[in-house]
Order: structure tokens, then C-alpha cells, then sequence
């Protein structure tokens, strides 16, 4: 057990937009946060929209307890779904009736985090807020013209800023979506703090042993969504010599997938782009291995989780040089920055990585592997269990973001 010798384990509901199955940053986030809080030996409860139609109910089992609250589908985005205030107000109040928690921690500021809050809030519970999204993020979907889609971006800032402000403590993965927050949602104090990932899980074993793929092979892993700018990886891999023989492994599913499969086709290497979908961890982990360089091509990252998977499995990274991807990358050392949608200079750093020695591929992928390092999930839990326990004031003891900083140099039904 972690927790201070003087206090008791906590009831922590972590309240989230987005959570497994849902395959995406913010959801395994919140799966590995309800995990290591569990590990240290809190009661946890997570609340999060079902997958399907349906009313609000509690899944049975687990080593947390996970409530799905009723969700409708959105015709513009495979799988997200959204919850309706008027049916699920009555329900979170139930379940706080129920669970009885001493923190609540939200993953966002739209409907089952700001609820969440707001009831929170009103019965005198400590909250902590987090930030995953950028309201960028959101335009793939909205069928609106650009000039609504900065007003719809705007809004939800504002947004942001009105619910988040009533949280004890406000994070986010890093410090320039901190800044983004506090120039834009008007949060005085935001606390960068690291997704975190387990970093040895990815690594190889000791006896293991996963062949290589047979040819070079450049790996994605994410949704296939238009943020992610698929679309200029699959140009720079067909502009890279054909006696490398480049392959692409693509790993996620989207929206996106039919153009880009078509996109691969037109450009005479479709029999170099493998499009897997969605795979298990085991798979997925495999994958970073066998991969000699991973690519992560977004310009929406608030931190990359995949580019740390990545990076713990001793893999040099090609990134776009763009929003928070900056802070992974030593240039020249595990790897490069790329200017976002220049696929010329994409192939052509794909081609300078895979054209080195075994050797100093090897030394790229193990700079990937230290510089995670300062990622490790056990120091992003013991944070955030700081904040749960009032013990780590987020203005004074972790670095937050302030103005000031920004000028220095450095299945049973719940509710009826």
C-alpha cells in the first residue's frame, strides 16, 4: 500500500469521456490510471458511456468496478458515443448515492466529466481535472464549415475553462498543452503531468526472441483519423528508394481507412502497406519490436502514448514536429523531427534511419528507451495520488504551468 501512514485507502471514481473499448490516448489512460490506483490499494470506480444502446448499468466483475452510463451513437465517428445531460444527471447522482466517493478524478470537460463535477462539487468532494483533448480534435466530425468549426473550437475552450475551474487541481500531459489551456481556456494553474507508461513491459524479455520483419518496415499505430495525416506517411514510404524496399505497417482502425487503402493502391505500393486494424496488447507489442522506426505523423498530440510504447520497446521515432511531439525526440538521436505534411522530408529521413549500420539503429532505439524513462507511470500514480490526498499542492510543490512560469527561461443496473 502507498498511501500516507496516517490516512486511510481512498474511494476514487475517475470519471471519463472515452474508455476501453475505445481504442485512443484518453481511454487507455483512464484503463491504466483505474489499474495502478487499484495496485496501490484504493477502491476504484470508474464511470464512462456503454458501448451500446441501452440504460445505465454496472458491469460485473473486475479488479475495479467500471458504470456505463446510456450513450447514443454519432453518425459522424465509428465509435464514440455521447450521453444526454437530461438521462444521466438523475443516474451519476445515484451512483455517487452509491459508491460514496472521497475524490473524483475527470478526464474531460464534456458530459460525464461536467456532471460529474458538478456533483462533486456540490457535495463538498475533492476533484481533480485532466485534460486529453484538444477541441481540434473534434473537426473531422463536425460537418460544419471551417469559420463554425472556430467558433465550435472557441466555445469549447471557454468551456473547458468554466467547468475545469472548479476542480481542486487541473493537468494535463504536457507543458505545452498547459500553456494551450491557460492561454485559451483561462486556467490559471495547470500541472503538466505524464501520461506515464510501464516501460518494461514492452521491452524484450531475457531467452525471448521476435524475428524481424523481412524487409524495413515503418510502423503507425493509432485511429485512422484525418488529424493523423496518414495520408503524407503513405506518400513519404512511396518516395523512398525502391531497392530499400520500404514497407508500412498500419495498426488502428478509423473513418479514414478506405482512402488511405486506395491511396496506397494509386501509388503502386499497396502490396507494401499492411493494414492490421485493431490487435491485442501481446500483438501490438510485438509489433513496436519488429518495427525499425515508428512513425507518429499527427499534429494533434497532447502527449503520444503510442509514441512511448514505441520508445519502450528501444525503437527510433520519426515525428511531426507539431503540438506536443516536440518533447519525445532528441533530434539525431532517437530519431527526428519532420515538418508536419511535408512527405519529401518525411521519406527522406525514413530513408537516412534505415540506409545506418544495424548498429547505430540500435543505439537510436536505445536513446527511444532512456529518454522514456522520465514517462514511468509508478511517478505519474504517485502524482496524481498527491492530489487526490490535498498532500501535493499543484501550484506550489509540481511545477504547474503559470503566466509567471511561461516568462521564465527553462451487468447490474445502477439507477431506475
Amino acid at each position: 500500500m502507498s498511501y500516507p501512514a496516517d490516512s486511510k485507502p481512498l474511494t476514487i471514481l475517475i470519471a471519463a469521456d472515452t474508455y476501453p473499448p475505445n481504442v485512443n490516448g484518453a481511454a487507455q489512460f483512464g484503463y491504466r490510471l483505474a489499474k495502478g490506483m487499484s495496485g496501490r490499494g484504493h477502491e476504484v470506480h470508474v464511470l464512462a458511456p456503454r458501448a451500446s444502446n441501452g440504460r445505465s448499468y454496472t458491469e460485473p466483475g473486475g479488479d475495479w468496478t467500471v458504470h456505463r452510463l446510456r450513450s447514443h451513437s454519432v453518425p459522424t465517428h465509428d465509435y464514440w458515443r455521447i450521453c444526454l445531460p437530461w438521462e444521466i444527471k438523475r443516474d451519476i447522482s445515484l451512483l455517487f448515492d452509491r459508491v460514496q466517493p472521497d475524490v473524483v478524478h475527470i478526464q474531460c470537460h464534456y458530459m460525464v466529466g461536467e456532471y460529474t463535477l458538478y456533483e462533486a462539487v456540490k457535495r463538498g468532494i475533492r476533484v481533480v481535472a485532466t485534460n486529453h483533448f484538444m477541441p481540434e480534435n473534434l473537426n473531422p466530425f463536425l460537418p460544419f464549415p471551417a469559420w463554425l468549426k472556430r467558433i465550435v473550437a472557441k466555445n469549447s475552450w471557454k468551456d473547458m475553462g468554466k467547468v475545469m475551474s472548479k476542480a481542486a487541481a487541473v493537468t494535463t500531459p504536457t507543458p505545452l498543452a498547459a500553456k494551450a489551456m491557460h492561454d485559451h481556456a483561462f486556467l490559471r494553474e495547470v500541472l503538466p503531468v505524464s501520461n506515464g507508461i510501464d516501460s518494461a513491459a514492452y521491452e524484450l524479455q531475457p531467452g525471448e526472441v521476435i524475428e524481424p520483419h523481412e524487409h524495413p518496415t515503418v510502423l503507425f499505430v493509432g485511429r485512422l483519423a484525418e488529424e493523423k495525416h496518414i495520408d503524407v506517411l503513405i506518400d513519404a514510404v512511396a518516395k523512398t528508394p525502391e531497392h530499400l524496399r520500404v514497407h508500412l505497417e498500419v495498426v488502428g482502425g478509423g473513418e479514414v481507412k478506405p482512402a488511405l487503402q486506395a491511396q496506397a493502391a494509386r501509388l503502386g505500393i499497396g502490396d507494401r502497406v499492411v493494414f492490421r486494424g485493431l490487435i491485442d496488447d501481446d500483438e501490438l507489442r510485438k509489433s513496436y519490436i519488429r518495427a525499425s522506426v515508428f512513425c507518429q505523423p499527427g499534429t494533434a498530440e497532447l502527449q503520444s502514448l503510442v509514441t512511448l510504447e514505441a520508445m519502450s520497446a528501444s525503437t527510433p521515432v520519426l515525428l511531426a514536429n507539431a503540438m506536443a511531439l516536440p518533447h519525445l525526440v532528441s533530434d539525431g538521436e532517437n530519431g527526428y523531427l519532420f515538418t508536419p505534411g511535408d512527405s519529401d522530408e518525411l521519406g527522406r529521413r525514413i530513408t537516412e534511419i534505415l540506409e545506418l549500420s544495424q548498429e547505430d539503429r540500435q543505439k537510436m532505439g536505445a536513446a527511444s528507451r532512456e529518454l522514456v524513462g522520465k514517462h514511468d507511470i509508478t511517478a505519474t500514480l504517485a502524482t496524481f495520488e498527491g492530489l487526490y490526498y490535498g498532500t501535493l499542492r499543484a501550484d506550489l510543490d509540481a511545477g504547474s504551468f503559470t503566466p509567471e512560469a511561461a516568462r521564465e527561461p527553462s451487468g447490474t443496473a445502477f439507477s431506475g
